[in-house]
């Protein structure tokens, strides 16, 4: 399986990005699956259905499946934060892995930069990413030593990302 992420601040447009990405990419005959970061306590229970009131009675997991789709829901109860790895041997094989966020992470990246947010680019300080797509503004191939494209540009950001993907467990 072939790996790659997107970094960027929060609300730099990241999301939007692999909104308008994962349809032209699996339009292309590629099958994609995403790992997102959350920086905050999250939850995709809802108080009063019967998963909830598992997790909360104390199972350490919770599996709810239906015709549709299935979902695995394990509580940490304090116990450390999943390193990105330990995730991914949770997924499913698939033609392209899409990683938002773990911008910490050390593997192949594209930084989604919105200069309106008055934020400094990571690229500067992250010696994995590779690219940059501007959003809101120009790209700033001057300015910048690393491939910049416009953030509407999906079907070249999809062509970078599938000739840069790297095999999940193989150093870039």
């Amino acid at each position: 399986m072939r790996l790659f992420g997107l970094a960027g601040w929060s609300g730099s447009g990241k999301t939007t990005l692999l909104r308008r990405l994962i349809p032209y990419l699996i339009g292309h005959g590629i099958s994609v699956s995403t790992v997102k970061h959350a920086h905050h306590a999250f939850d995709i229970d809802q108080p009063g259905k019967d998963s909830f009131v598992h997790r909360e009675a104390g199972a350490s997991e919770v599996m709810v499946a239906s015709a549709t789709r299935w979902a695995l829901q394990h509580e940490l109860r304090g116990g450390p934060e999943p390193t990105l790895e330990t995730l991914l041997a949770h997924m499913t094989p698939v033609d392209l892995l899409l990683i938002e966020g773990f911008k910490r992470n050390e593997h192949p990246k594209l930084e989604i930069f919105r200069p309106s947010l008055g934020k400094s680019p990571l690229y500067p300080e992250d010696r994995w990413i590779e690219a940059v797509a501007m959003v809101d503004a120009p790209p700033m191939r001057d300015a910048c030593p690393l491939p910049t494209y416009s953030a509407d540009d999906i079907p070249g950001l999809a062509d970078f990302i599938l000739k840069r993907a790297v095999v999940f467990g193989a150093k870039a």
